[in-house]
């Protein structure tokens, strides 16, 4: 069973959600939230699968704070952002926040239904029209640029850029991987310099377009 926690500030939109997941035999929401704050403390108290978590909320804590803040106290819970935007831009701001994936709201029930079941399994999800636009993004930045760094990566640094993208801190790394923090970190070092980044959000936006999140090494 999938425990879901509904956050959106539209009273009538959780209502609605609320019953279409509780009429699935595998989906169960243990709870609701109207704005980030409240999602905080709900989600500490029911531990919820997934987050089914609304992009834009103008009263209290935004979606993507939220998203932020939860990602780093509960890392195993998967979060899902609801926006009406298909933009590139809100993608990556989500991406970026530790979410698992992004649905439209104007997305079909079955597309949401396997959404949640993807990121509840440890995936990633993107909308269809998103995924083509990453990639023809990331295939333009390729020509633009010309040989592909990440084949010259090796398999241990491949193995720990998607963990890294996956939410995992260095020591779950660690442990995964069977061995010692102080190898993750050179490992991480290693692959900043290759890839020419500095950030852990630009390791995951760079995951994603590889296809990384919820896929097998490549």
């Amino acid at each position: 069973m999938i425990r879901v926690l509904l956050v959106d500030d539209h009273a009538v939109v959780r209502m609605g959600l609320k019953m279409l997941l509780n009429s699935l035999e595998d989906m169960e929401v243990v709870s609701e939230a109207s704005e980030g704050n409240e999602a905080i403390e709900n989600a500490h108290e029911t531990r919820p699968d997934v987050i089914l978590m609304d992009f834009s909320m103008p009263h209290g804590k935004d979606g993507l704070s939220a998203t932020e803040e939860l990602k780093n106290q509960l890392p195993d819970t998967a979060i899902l952002i609801l926006t009406m935007h298909d933009d590139e831009e809100y993608l990556f701001r989500a991406v970026q926040a530790g979410a698992s994936g992004c649905v439209l709201k104007s997305a079909p029930h079955e597309e949401l239904i396997q959404a949640i079941r993807n990121v509840s399994n440890g995936e990633a999800y993107l909308t269809p029209s998103a995924t083509k636009r990453l990639m023809d993004e990331y295939l333009g930045a390729m020509k633009e640029h010309g040989t592909d760094v990440y084949q010259q990566l090796s398999a241990r640094e491949k193995e720990v850029l998607t963990l890294i993208a996956k939410g995992y801190a260095n020591k779950e790394i660690a442990e995964q991987l069977y061995i010692s923090v102080k190898t993750v970190e050179a490992h991480r070092s290693k692959l900043m310099d290759k890839l020419q980044m500095k950030t852990r959000p630009e390791l995951v936006s760079y995951a994603l377009k590889k296809g990384l999140l919820g896929s097998a090494i490549q």
